[in-house]
């Protein structure tokens, strides 16, 4: 457990899988978490109803990635939120969303579709920062979730890690910008975590037997891998570390 009390964080694509896990991490620890979902309203009242159950608060902000107007429709939910919990800042932004094609090689990936995942692996994150900002408390944190595809070649999708990429290059770039507030940036590095989103990837034997077999700690990611090194970067135990690169893989490929 770490002290989150009175803290107030924004978690995008929240509503299952790696992202539910993060934002239940910080409502355990204290922490007011806006739990942000893209089209499933289902799976994000889940997550919130999952966080209150354990004695924690979260609300639901609902906003499409990728299209005209979706960081406008996306701060519009924190702002009636906070005001709901008598709150008016945050102070932990995670970009956890993303969105990703496989199966696309160099040779068939179409511009429409590299056009779709910029809009939400690398737009996205970055103009919701700057709409964030403002409303960022000094000693906030901001922390991208990021992927082994940018470390590991990635032969079956090219448009993965240069998008997954690009927030890398921003958080390096803001970290200096953001250090006189501050303000931490920092990156979590996942692999290939168990959830339901990778049941399928996971129902294959091959994948079962390989995967473990390429990290030196020998086993799949589970959620809570991720949750935890994020709630070190939110957390004051990481006041001195900004513009770092946690790779949470189990050694993927050393």
């Amino acid at each position: 457990m770490r002290d989150l009390g009175g803290k107030v964080a924004l978690v995008t694509g929240a509503g299952r899988g790696i992202g539910r896990g993060i934002a239940e991490r910080p409502a355990r620890d204290g922490a007011l978490v806006a739990v942000h979902y893209g089209s499933n309203e289902a799976a994000a009242k889940e997550s919130a109803t999952a966080i209150a159950g354990a004695g924690g608060r979260a609300f639901t902000v609902d906003a499409e990635l990728g299209v005209p107007g979706d960081v406008d429709t996306l701060m519009a939910g924190p702002a009636a939120g906070l005001r709901a919990h008598g709150e008016a800042a945050i102070d932990i932004l995670v970009h956890n969303a993303g969105f990703n094609l496989m199966g696309r090689p160099i040779e068939v990936l179409t511009p429409e579709e590299f056009d779709e995942m910029v809009a939400v692996n690398v737009k996205a994150p970055l103009f919701l920062t700057q709409r964030v900002l403002p409303r960022l408390r000094d000693s906030g944190r901001i922390i991208n979730i990021s992927s082994v595809s940018t470390r590991v070649a990635c032969a079956h999708g090219i448009g993965r890690p240069l998008t997954k990429g690009a927030p890398e290059v921003f958080g390096h770039t803001l970290a200096k910008y953001l250090g006189p507030r501050n303000i931490t940036v920092n990156s979590v590095v996942a692999g290939l975590t168990r959830t339901d989103m990778t049941a399928d990837v996971l129902a294959d034997p091959a994948n079962l037997e390989r995967n473990p077999a390429l990290t030196a700690l020998g086993r799949i990611g589970q959620v809570p891998d991720i949750a935890d090194a994020v709630a070190f970067l939110a957390s004051d135990d990481a006041r001195w570390t900004t513009d770092t690169k946690i790779d949470v893989t189990g050694g993927v490929n050393l």
